[in-house]
């Protein structure tokens, strides 16, 4: 059976407690405070935008399987689940060491546990264990998977470290397509996924964050080699979350690829006519998330690749 690189399914956690996380920001360039709102305001301006992107998911038929958030302990940044857990298509689920101490009590065996009840649940890979050892690497935020053809992309970051990569690509059987990406600051890029989007043939990606010329024509090559049409990015289009986008399957297997209004509106119209050559687009507004939280659309949605029971 081939192996598919999108999938019809996602896992959506709805926040209980979203806000800003002084912890994460140490390495996140795209966060930042909105001093005119208050801790209550920004957690109901949140729940409003989750509500109404997943309203937009499933009325392009998406299945989203949405989980609410527990009230304690307090995770400001539940609503990115991607990060902590993976699921893929022979049953195995991975979860992942997390560099921030408050986003370890994001890993919630009860959520594993519900999806059994609709998924056949196999092996569990524990990667988890590195955090003792100060090792990151933080699902599909640091790895973009082109599952197909096995490799997984990874800017490297003090989130996502070249050992565990390996490790993880060893046991996973994906060969690590590891580089260096950095924004116009020159700080390293904190996710791959902020910088980079994989679907089914295209790659929209911020080649111009990639400051060395081997690396860059190393992803060029694996991008050709693979049947990838390149849709570049600017820096300034990445800040906009540009590049922290998702493409999924919706009803009849409509391909989508969704991302924020902002990073929609951040786009040219050759860029927009590029990447509808390919794919349908679905937005919707996450100003607050992204503002606050330092993740767009992307960062929001658990792609969950487990046979159907």
């Amino acid at each position: 059976m081939e192996t598919k690189q999108i999938t019809n399914h996602l896992l959506m956690v709805r926040p209980a407690h979203f806000g800003y996380n002084e912890e994460t920001a140490v390495n996140n360039a795209f966060q930042s405070q909105d001093p005119n709102l208050s801790a209550s305001e920004v957690q109901e301006k949140a729940r409003a935008e989750f509500d109404g992107f997943v309203d937009k998911l499933r009325a392009a038929g998406v299945v989203v399987h949405v989980v609410e958030d527990t009230e304690a302990p307090v995770k400001p940044d539940a609503i990115f689940p991607n990060n902590w857990v993976t699921f893929h298509e022979d049953g195995r689920v991975a979860t992942y060491p997390m560099h921030a101490v408050t986003r370890r009590n994001e890993r919630r065996e009860d959520i594993l546990a519900q999806l059994a009840d609709t998924f056949e649940v196999g092996e569990r890979l524990h990667f988890e264990g590195a955090e003792s050892e100060n090792r990151f690497l933080e699902g599909t935020g640091s790895l973009i998977l082109d599952r197909p053809n096995g490799l997984a992309y990874a800017c490297l970051s003090p989130r996502t470290g070249r050992a565990l990569l390996n490790e993880y690509c060893a046991r996973m059987g994906y060969t690590a397509v590891p580089f260096t990406a950095v924004d116009g600051g020159g700080q390293q890029i904190y996710h791959t996924n902020v910088m980079m989007a994989l679907g089914k043939d295209f790659v929209v990606i911020c080649l111009a964050a990639v400051p060395d010329a081997d690396e860059q024509a190393a992803l060029l090559s694996h991008f050709e080699r693979t049947g990838k049409a390149v849709i570049t990015i600017t820096l300034e289009q990445m800040m906009s979350f540009a590049g922290n986008m998702l493409q999924v399957e919706g009803a009849g297997g409509q391909p989508y690829l969704v991302m924020s209004e902002q990073a929609y509106r951040s786009l040219s119209p050759e860029q927009v006519a590029r990447i509808e050559a390919h794919t349908a687009i679905l937005h919707a507004p996450l100003y607050t998330i992204e503002q606050h939280g330092g993740g767009s659309a992307r960062c929001m949605m658990a792609e969950v690749f487990l046979p159907v029971r």
